[in-house]
Formats: C-alpha cells, sequence, structure tokens
C-alpha cells in the first residue's frame, strides 16, 4: 500500500484493441445507435402515454421497459461517443460508481418486467374473460413503481455503496476495459482482496436474472400446456402472435447475459477484454435497438395507432395547406 498511489480519475477503454484510426467511425455508429434508441423507445414511450387506446396492461408494462432502455443508453452511450469523438475517456471515480449502479439498476428492472410481462400474458391466455378483472392498469401502475423503487433500494444500492468505498491503486490500475462501469471492472481495480464483495454481487444478479428466467419459463409452459388442451384453433394463434414477441425480447436479453455471467466467474476460462467488450455490448444496447422494432412489427395495435396518428398528420397538414 505504501507504494501505491490512490487514484480518483478512471480511463475508460471502449472496445479495446480498436486502432485510433476508426475512433470517428465508431464514434459515429454509436452516435446513431444512440438517436435511433431514444427516438424508437421515445415512441414507444408517447403512443402509450397520449393513446387512450394503448392505455392497457401489456402497454404500460412496454412503455416501462422502453423507459428503463432510454435511461440506460443515456447513462452509457454520450461518455462513449464522447470518448472516440472527442477524447474524452477519463471518468470521475464517484461518477464511474453512479453509473454502475445505474447499469446493474436498470438491467435488473429489465429483468423484472420481462418477468411480469411473461405473467400478464399467462393470464391472458389462460383466463381471458377473467384477465381484466385480474390484470387491471391500477395493479400494473402499482406493480411497475414498486419494482422501480424496490430494485433501486434493494442488492444494487448496498453493492454500489460498497463500491463506492474501494480504494483504487494506480499509475496502470486506472482503466476500465470495457465500455462502461461495472462492478466487475471497479472491483478489478480495488487494492484490497474484494472476492467477497464480487461474490456477492455475482450471486444478487444470477438471482435476479435466473429467477426472473425461471418464472418467465414457468409462464410459458403454462401456457402451452392450456392451448394443448383447447381444441379452439384460434387460441393457438393468439399465443404465437402474442408470445413470439415477448420471447424474442428475451432471448435477446437472456442468453448472451447469462452466458457472460457465467462464463466470467469461471477462473479456468479467460475472455479476453476486447470480446468481452463486444459481448456487453450486444446484450446491453442492441436490446433496446430491437424492442421497439420488435413490438412495431409485431403489435397490431401500436401499428394502427401508428397509422392512425399518421393519417391525422396528413389531414391537418392537408387543411393547413389548403
Amino acid at each position: 500500500m505504501t507504494n501505491q498511489t490512490v487514484i480518483s480519475e478512471l480511463i475508460l477503454v471502449g472496445f479495446p484493441g480498436i486502432p485510433e484510426e476508426l475512433h470517428n467511425l465508431v464514434s459515429a455508429v454509436m452516435f446513431l445507435v444512440y438517436v435511433f434508441s431514444l427516438t424508437a423507445n421515445g415512441c414507444v414511450i408517447c403512443l402509450v402515454m397520449l393513446n387512450a387506446y394503448l392505455y392497457q396492461p401489456m402497454y404500460l408494462i412496454i412503455a416501462n421497459l422502453a423507459t428503463s432502455d432510454l435511461l440506460f443508453d443515456t447513462v452509457t452511450l454520450p461518455k462513449l461517443i464522447a470518448r472516440y469523438w472527442f477524447g474524452s475517456s477519463s471518468i470521475n471515480f464517484k461518477v464511474c460508481v453512479f453509473q454502475m449502479f445505474c447499469v446493474h439498476y436498470l438491467g435488473s428492472l429489465d429483468s423484472y418486467l420481462l418477468m411480469l410481462m411473461a405473467v400478464d400474458r399467462y393470464v391472458a391466455i389462460s383466463q381471458p374473460l377473467r384477465y381484466t378483472l385480474i390484470i387491471t392498469n391500477k395493479k400494473i401502475v402499482g406493480i411497475c413503481a414498486i419494482l422501480w423503487i424496490f430494485v433501486a433500494t434493494s442488492t444494487n444500492a448496498t453493492i454500489s455503496i460498497q463500491a463506492s468505498e474501494i480504494v483504487l491503486c494506480g499509475p496502470s490500475g486506472n482503466k476500465i476495459n470495457t465500455l462502461f462501469c461495472t462492478h466487475a471492472a471497479i472491483s478489478a481495480l480495488a487494492c484490497t482482496d474484494t472476492t467477497y464483495m464480487r461474490k456477492v454481487a455475482f450471486v444478487s444478479a444470477m438471482v435476479v436474472l435466473l429467477v426472473s428466467l425461471g418464472v418467465i419459463l414457468l409462464s410459458y409452459i403454462l401456457i402451452i400446456v392450456e392451448i394443448s388442451t383447447s381444441s379452439r384453433s384460434e387460441n393457438w394463434q393468439k399465443a404465437i402472435y402474442t408470445c413470439t414477441t415477448h420471447l424474442l425480447v428475451v432471448a435477446l436479453y437472456y442468453v448472451p447475459r447469462v452466458f457472460v455471467y457465467i462464463v466470467y466467474n469461471i477462473p479456468v476460462i479467460i475472455i479476453k477484454p476486447d470480446i468481452t467488450a463486444l459481448l456487453l455490448f450486444l446484450y446491453s444496447v442492441i436490446p433496446h435497438m430491437a424492442n421497439p422494432i420488435i413490438y412495431f412489427l409485431r403489435t397490431k395495435e401500436i401499428r394502427q395507432t401508428l397509422v392512425k396518428f399518421k393519417r391525422m398528420k396528413h389531414r391537418v397538414g392537408h387543411g393547413l395547406s389548403c
């Protein structure tokens, strides 16, 4: 400890191994990704909030998911863009911890919202006549509010407070070799042993992921059992149409995330930093871009709402021109 320099500024590496001549291209791509995610998720939120026809339980959950994704990208991508566009790679340690909290908080929130969506779909298919009594807008709003508060005050807050007290060592131990600040990246730079803290963070993450994934899988198993005992062919069509949208989102979110969490914590397996950064981008940012597209293309009510808005805009424009 006496020969080590305590540091308060970190260096955000981003994508390790990318040559400097490609920095402008990377920043341009990241900027387009951010603008697209901001626009697409913003449209979903506005459509649900401004159209009374979409003020239904499933769409309220979708709006909450879009809000979480939009906030996640806003917390992470601007700094990554600045790192490549302007060479602004330094980040204050306290700011890094705050970003870490937001990353894990919003990631956990996404898991719970996807779980809630699966339960909603199960009730809609298994209890179609009682659905409006069991699942109401008031209940969904209340559950979503509890999730936003609970996730913020659960293990994520404790882990973030502990991380803020970590003493980092320099001069070479101040590089975050990934796209944004995470608990694993920060704890790896500590002067002291953080094995216990990392185990707690890993167990917490796996509990959130596996519990929510377990509920999702159970919901769809029950849905399959429900529709397999039904002789009505429209039940199959409704289930396939409704559930494939959600399953696409679940696959994009969970498959690479669970893989990385497990592999990263197996000592005998070493993943190169550039591969880790790429996987992090694939399971953190890509789903936020894909989710609005999937909902726009697969959800009939949202498409109909878009068509109505387009016709209304055309009528208004035509009336002004006259």
